[in-house]
């Protein structure tokens, strides 16, 4: 039986709500943003862009600082300070993943691995009116997502079992992927050094998307592009593949500065 795709958007979304979601995973993940920023990257007017903040500011989701940046507050304070890797990976794969969306014309995005989940942590729309949405802050199932399916195939075979161990799923055996399917896939993606991910995240989308590595050669996230399915060619496949696989090896070779934590 194949994969239920895992998400769909509700009949009716609530704007607003949604460019506020956004706005605190922008702070939370990357620091001061002034409102010019905010409004570009949300596609809204600077007075809306403003009247978000000034909510965000409200709650202690955000504080503005004397340079009239607006940083995480208090309420997303304690992930703002942990100047990790991840902040690191972002700040310097931005760049590039805004390249890549011009280039392509679609959104791209990229995510890391933990546990059995993917997160998000880039996210950058392409300017076409039908498009894939960000999914900036996301967290979706591993086995559901072209990162996450890069990433658990690059996994030990007893560290795959340990992620997918029945006991860990007690109460929602239904959220637990056929293991035989999954390791028949994970390595067609080895073979293939790139995954496919059709409607098995959400309804309509297709990704498609490589790895990039670390410093050390270790796998880091993955790196995809997605888009409507109805704009998807099979024949074009090759073709994104290059292009992901080339901005991965440029991001590969960027330097990612690391930051005291406050």
């Amino acid at each position: 039986m194949p994969d239920k795709p895992l998400k769909t958007p509700p009949p009716y979304a609530i704007a607003s709500v949604d460019h506020a979601l956004r706005l605190a995973a922008m702070l939370q993940l990357e620091g001061g943003l002034t409102v010019s920023e905010v409004a570009g990257r949300l596609g809204v007017a600077r007075s809306t862009a403003h009247r978000l903040l000034a909510m965000l500011v409200y709650r202690d989701f955000a504080v503005q600082d004397e340079n009239r940046l607006y940083r995480a507050g208090p309420v997303l304070e304690l992930a703002a300070h942990s100047q990790s890797r991840v902040s690191s990976l972002r700040a310097a794969a931005l760049p590039h993943l805004v390249r890549l969306a011009d280039l392509l014309d679609e959104t791209v995005n990229l995510a890391i691995r933990t546990g059995d989940t993917t997160r998000f942590i880039a996210s950058v729309e392409c300017r076409q009116a039908l498009r894939v949405g960000s999914r900036e802050g996301m967290v979706f199932p591993a086995h559901r997502t072209t990162a996450g399916l890069l990433l658990l195939a690059e996994l030990p075979e007893p560290e795959l079992d340990e992620i997918y161990a029945a006991h860990r799923y007690a109460g929602r055996p239904g959220e637990r992927p056929d293991l035989t399917r999954l390791r028949a896939e994970l390595a067609r993606i080895r073979r293939k050094r790139f995954a496919v991910n059709r409607e098995r995240s959400e309804r309509g989308l297709v990704a498609v998307g490589v790895l990039v590595h670390g410093a050390d050669g270790a796998p880091q996230a993955g790196l995809s592009v997605s888009m409507p399915s109805v704009r998807y060619q099979p024949a074009q496949l090759e073709s994104l593949v290059t292009t992901l696989t080339a901005a991965a090896r440029r991001l590969e070779t960027t330097p990612q500065r690391r930051h005291k934590t406050a």
